[in-house]
């Protein structure tokens, strides 16, 4: 019965993945509203605002309407999102999408894990939460492919803008499945804490040196994450003379990268310390920042936002353990700060918008890298904690 109730859960999962369009539809909007760089870039940037600002608030609704209630929530305003882009360009309407897309996705990933743990009732809800994250990377790496067909063919009449209703269908089987699906809850024990004061004690624990490291690692980790899908078709086009279209693949290789490196990480740190593999990952980005920098050929292009996808695709999760273990008293309070570190989705695209507009898009790799060299430093700091 359990799991009957994991497949709507599992394709929440992949809408939850929807977030990761956001790279490659920023770039798409650039070339047919003929944007700067820093204008593009805060489409991204605006999705991730809203972790900062909705991911302690949902805790506290997740205790009033419940966790299923809550994923439902994220979900309509995750489909609300999706409708706009298929009737207008308009730069003021995107904004009003990209915003509803990361309000829903800033609630359902504060909610959706929970929610697996409700199903599953304690039983394999770390393996089940491991197997949701790699649906989700399935979003992510399909997004650039679809919208590259949807230009090539001019889908539905629709061009890249094809992405929308595919997703938007997905989303509501997605919804319809989890509506009628009935999962019981564990009642709510204990005082309930207002909204302010769960901030109040989630920003208290910014005093605790090591997870303030922990809090900005994360801020960069999403940076670089979100940067790369933005800046890695800029860079082909720059350097190569490829088109947007064939460009796009090159999201494509990042996410799989990723989802390769979070899937073998699970395994690689039963054996090697999750602090030497923190190294090991973090170096692959340094790498990979170099090739990125320098590299003029497609060959090399490709190859190092590989090496930067498997890198990162495991230093959210290392820090995040870390976290709650520094301070197992307060994991609630912990978990809450960490992902409201996820609007460093917002930061980053920013100034990277401006570094190049400024200086082409190797401004925006130094961006980046500025993110990598912090993860070495807390790697450095991090082990004499």
């Amino acid at each position: 019965m359990n799991y009957k109730k994991l497949i709507p859960v599992m394709l929440c999962f992949f809408t939850m993945g929807f977030v990761d369009m956001v790279g490659i539809a920023s770039n798409y909007v650039k070339a047919d509203l003929n944007l700067s760089d820093s204008m593009a870039n805060t489409l991204p940037s605006l999705v991730f605002l809203w972790f900062l600002i909705f991911s302690i608030p949902t805790s506290l609704l997740m205790n009033k309407i419940g966790r299923k209630n809550t994923v439902l929530l994220s979900l309509v305003m995750t489909l609300a999102a999706m409708v706009v882009p298929v009737f207008t360009l308009d730069f003021t309407m995107l904004l009003l999408s990209f915003s509803l897309l990361g309000i829903g996705n800033a609630i359902m990933q504060t909610s959706l894990n929970p929610l697996v743990d409700s199903v599953m009732k304690g039983g394999a809800s770390a393996s089940t939460l491991t197997f949701g994250q790699f649906i989700k990377s399935i979003a992510s790496f399909l997004a650039p492919i679809i919208a590259s067909w949807g230009a090539t063919t001019n889908a539905f009449g629709l061009g890249w803008q094809a992405l929308y209703p595919i997703y938007l269908g997905i989303g509501v089987v997605a919804t319809l499945l989890l509506f009628g699906t009935r999962i019981n809850e564990e009642p709510v024990i204990g005082e309930q804490k207002s909204v302010g004061e769960q901030f109040a004690g989630a920003f208290a624990l910014l005093g605790n040196s090591f997870i303030l490291l922990c809090f900005i690692a994360i801020i960069c980790h999403v940076g670089i994450d979100v940067g790369t899908s933005v800046t890695a078709p800029k860079i082909l086009m720059e350097r190569t003379g490829m088109t947007l279209n064939d460009a796009a693949f090159v999201c494509t290789i990042y996410f799989i990268a990723k989802a390769a490196g979070s899937f073998s990480g699970s395994f690689i740190m039963n054996y090697v310390k999750d602090w030497t593999f923190l190294l090991i990952s973090v170096l692959m980005m340094v790498l990979a920042a170099f090739g990125l920098i320098y590299g003029q050929s497609t060959a090399v292009i490709y190859a190092s936002v590989a090496l930067m996808g498997y890198g990162n695709g495991n230093p959210f999760s290392i820090v995040f353990a870390r976290a709650l273990q520094a301070v197992p008293n307060k994991k609630n309070e912990v978990s809450g700060l960490l992902i409201m570190g996820i609007f460093g989705g917002t930061i980053f695209p920013l100034l990277m918008g401006f570094a190049s507009d400024a200086m082409g898009q190797v401004g925006a790799v130094l961006v980046m890298a500025v993110g990598i060299l912090y993860l070495l430093g807390f790697w450095l700091q991090g082990r004499k904690a």
